[in-house]
């Protein structure tokens, strides 16, 4: 099942970010299988955040995944909203 995975990050954690942003990477890169999408979020050119969209089982696996993350214990993540998410469009067309 797809869920959309939304995070909002601490303010002042951009030396957090940067410490640990290859471990994050890597650890995307190991889940590709349920990680399709992930990105960085920005408001007005400061970062802000995340979004995942991920393919698993359940809600409990989902946020098995966002604590699995390097970030997480950081105290990078101010907070994780994860949503089901139904894919009905893409590339301009009803999928």
């Amino acid at each position: 099942m797809p869920f959309l995975i939304l995070f909002e990050d601490a303010l002042g954690h951009d030396d957090t970010r940067a410490a640990h942003m290859q471990a994050h990477l890597s650890f995307l890169a190991a889940h590709g299988d349920t990680v399709r999408a992930a990105g960085p979020l920005f408001d007005q050119g400061a970062a802000a955040g995340g979004a995942w969209v991920v393919e698993v089982e359940t809600r409990q696996a989902a946020q098995a995944l966002v604590e699995a993350d390097p970030f997480w214990p950081t105290g990078l993540r101010k907070s994780v909203r994860i949503l089901e998410w139904r894919h009905v469009f893409a590339d301009g067309a009803a999928v």
